[in-house]
């Protein structure tokens, strides 16, 4: 696989041009080529950002299982279930820093078209592409730690192995980077019109990236305090975002083929829709508190192997027969399998026609396993509980922790009914449930990180699950200790760095490596997992 740091190196050669060519070259150019002066730098954002949310199989792959919202006995989602290294599909862990890189080389290809075409014009176009580069820089250097930043992106200028910067220098230039984009935006300015997020809403855009700077800032609680306090502070007054409908998801059209959501791609092919199933350990935590989200996200399929495998046919939801799998088991016959827990449900169906796994809940398939199942990116539940938990740190950022969290708690609810009309919670059901629901003096941290993970986890968002899980350390998760596995039965704190960067760009991977407390093992922390 090419390094996609490289990419725009080779961009800058496509799309250059000289003065110098002659009467010859001029008549044999094509005058439709796209060029540094003719290609519309909106194309690249719309493709840097369908890349940005269609990474979706890994962290299905990797960060759902870990954090137990999801549970599988198929093999390669040992990786995440039960921490081993499933033959075949380690190649997924490089594709948040793959498809990361290239999505940040179309952004970078558009600042630079934009800025050759027409600076003014494309003013908040640049400004969306540079509030994006700060998303997903954030989201790569989260995944594996130390990464290409300040040399990243600038092989047309010769440098082809870039240094890898230490994260604790990546995140104060991730801030200040983000406030100069924030401050770019134009409402004056022509729409960007390649934006699929918010359709180039200037306002909006203003608000997430506001947001966006409470996740980053936020991140740091445990190495940096201060400036966590002080960026956080500081988007808070300037105004995150207002409500669900401003939610960052990206949605495509289906009528074009368009796909998107790899989670929801990848939980339609047959082996992974029948076996995948929510963890015991999420479908237990809604029980206890008899959140109305259990009869919304979770079915349980109707009996037999051709029904558990029919996508159109619905299951029961009924939050009384929801269960969830354990993670961490398996379906070989041995010591590990599923059929020799005390509480193993039992097949459903007769003959050839068993579904092992039947009286297991499922992800909702009317909800989840559709092709135009929006991905969820950033919300506004999310923003709101990070304020919550600053607001009970002692810090100023408008309403208080109890107010903050009563927002997240009926923002998460009410989000679910972007995934399908059939997830819509009731507004009386969830006003009741959060006023019945307060966040509490004592503990205060762990029920607000709690329910973040619970947002997370049912709207298919399991890398920020499990970036905020890494941080806070809630829930309080009992990780498995199958055979085999190769973290000494600990649930992976980061993922390890595509092997081809070890070759590609040696110098750069290998100091990486040395900052890394382990070296490049899924057990080591990156800077701010303290």
């Amino acid at each position: 696989m090419k390094n996609p740091i490289f990419y725009i190196g080779f961009a800058a050669i496509l799309f250059s041009s000289s003065c110098s060519e002659d009467k010859l070259d001029e008549v044999n150019t094509n005058p439709n080529a796209a060029s540094a002066a003719n290609l519309n730098p909106n194309y690249l954002l719309a493709d840097a950002q369908l890349r940005y949310g269609n990474t979706g199989y890994t962290q299905l792959l990797y960060q759902a299982p870990a954090i137990q919202a999801i549970a599988s006995t198929f093999n390669y989602y040992g990786n995440g279930d039960k921490y081993v290294n499933a033959g075949g599909f380690t190649g997924y862990q490089a594709q948040a820093f793959n498809e990361g890189y290239t999505a940040l080389s179309r952004l970078q290809q558009a600042i630079s078209v934009a800025n050759t075409q027409n600076a003014t014009r494309f003013a908040n176009t640049v400004a969306i592409s540079n509030i994006m580069k700060v998303m997903i820089f954030q989201r790569i250097t989260d995944t594996y730690g130390d990464i290409p930043f300040s040399e990243a992106l600038q092989a047309s200028q010769g440098i082809v192995t870039p240094k890898y910067d230490k994260q604790q220098d990546i995140y104060p230039q991730l801030l200040t980077q983000l406030e100069a984009a924030i401050n770019s935006l134009d409402p004056a300015a022509p729409t960007a019109t390649g934006d699929l997020f918010y359709g180039g809403d200037v306002a909006q855009w203003r608000r997430l990236g506001y947001s966006l700077m409470v996740r980053v800032a936020m991140r740091m609680t445990k190495v940096d305090a201060a400036t966590a306090r002080t960026w956080t502070e500081k988007a808070a007054a300037a105004g995150t975002l207002a409500s669900t409908t401003e939610n960052a998801l990206l949605r495509t059209d289906i009528a074009f083929g368009d796909t998107q959501n790899a989670s929801s791609n990848a939980l339609r092919t047959t082996d992974d829709f029948r076996e995948v199933k929510w963890s015991k350990t999420l479908i237990d935590y809604l029980r206890t508190t008899s959140d109305p989200r259990l009869g919304v996200i979770a079915e349980i399929p109707q009996a037999g192997a051709a029904n558990n495998a029919n996508q159109g046919l619905a299951g029961n939801t009924a939050a009384a027969v929801q269960r969830g799998l354990p993670n961490g088991y398996d379906l070989t016959g041995g010591a590990f399998d599923i059929r020799k827990r005390a509480d193993y449900p039992g097949p459903t169906g007769t003959g050839a026609d068993v579904a092992l796994l039947g009286n297991y809940s499922r992800p909702r398939a009317s909800v989840y396993i559709k092709q135009n199942t929006p991905a969820f990116l950033l919300t506004y539940a999310e923003t709101e509980f990070l304020l919550a938990e600053a607001a009970s740190r002692g810090w100023s950022v408008g309403a208080n922790a109890a107010t903050h969290y009563a927002n997240g708690l009926r923002g998460a609810m009410q989000s679910l009914a972007q995934l399908d009309a059939a997830a819509t919670v009731p507004a009386a059901t969830i006003d009741a449930f959060v006023v019945a629901n307060p966040l509490r003096t004592t503990n205060a941290l762990q029920q607000i990180n709690e329910q973040y993970w619970l947002e997370a986890s049912t709207t298919f968002n399991f890398f920020e699950g499990w970036f905020n899980w890494r941080r806070s350390g809630f829930p309080i998760l009992v990780p498995v200790n199958y055979p085999g596995n190769v973290t000494n039965a600990t649930i992976p704190r980061r993922i390890i760095y595509p092997t081809t960067e070890n070759s590609n760009n040696p110098n750069g991977y290998q100091a990486a490596v040395a900052n890394l407390s382990g070296g490049d093992q899924l057990t080591s922390r990156v800077w701010w997992d303290r």
